[in-house]
């Protein structure tokens, strides 16, 4: 079942369409991943569907119920959508372990600095920054991890989205989750995903690395020029002549 489609979805920049009419579906409990050369529209598409960009066309459709045309990004939870960014985004002058907190209570940042927390919610923090591997790290600032440690606390953080019922998230966007990963970070970030589908949640992963395209997708759409060139199984569609040509280059 499509927990999030789009119908004609269109994004155009001074006249160039960065997104250009693509109707896509985002099934439960299935990894679908969005590829394409740089410029194919893949990161803009995702932050057209998490309303960092506004919709010039088409439209939105979650669950089959609820049709947008315009999404306000600090909304997102609320229509069951979270996501990670290729520029990771964290509380930087906090902790670590608060960076989770502040999920899990859906509090304010100045209450997470400074209100005591309830043994469960420290109790998830733990599982969540041990999922990941860093609960060495719970009282390190965010703002002194490596750049791969960051991925890793953004990670974390949408898995304490998804445990704090928040919206009741059901489509998570995971955009450039690998890159600049360490090879066992890699492997934590696969597991998540994995965990995630067989929670029944929708992940939409934009990536380039096509051995773990091929490796965790269920579903493949291949973008170029903002437009939809294939879709199918990976194995299928990495196999077709136009998407070589035009993606891979072989």
């Amino acid at each position: 079942m499509p927990l999030l489609s789009t119908k004609n979805l269109t994004k155009h920049f001074d006249g160039v369409y960065a997104v250009n009419k693509l109707s896509l579906s985002f099934e439960q409990g299935k990894i679908t991943s969005v590829v394409g050369p740089n410029g194919s529209g893949k990161s803009t598409l995702i932050n057209v569907l998490t309303g960092i960009h506004a919709v010039d066309g088409g439209q939105i459709v979650i669950s089959k119920n609820t049709v947008l045309s315009k999404i306000i990004p600090h909304e997102i939870p609320f229509y069951g959508m979270t996501r990670t960014f290729q520029d990771v985004k964290l509380f930087e002058q906090m902790p670590v372990i608060d960076n989770i907190i502040v999920v899990l209570t859906e509090r304010s940042i100045w209450k997470a600095l400074f209100e005591k927390h309830t043994a469960l919610h420290l109790e998830k923090a733990e599982a969540m920054l041990k999922k990941v591997g860093l609960w060495e790290k719970r009282n390190e600032l965010a703002k002194n991890l490596s750049y791969g440690q960051r991925k890793l606390l953004e990670i974390a953080r949408v898995l304490a989205m998804v445990e704090s019922g928040t919206g009741d998230i059901e489509v998570i966007f995971f955009d450039e989750p690998f890159a600049g990963l360490f090879p066992e970070m890699v492997k934590v970030v696969v597991s998540v995903l994995k965990e995630l589908r067989t929670h029944g949640k929708a992940v939409v992963l934009v990536e380039h690395n096509m051995d773990l395209i091929r490796e965790l997708s269920d579903h493949l759409y291949v973008l170029d020029s903002g437009e939809l060139l294939a879709e199918g199984k990976p194995e299928e569609v990495l196999a077709r002549k136009d998407v070589i040509e035009a993606y891979l280059g072989e």
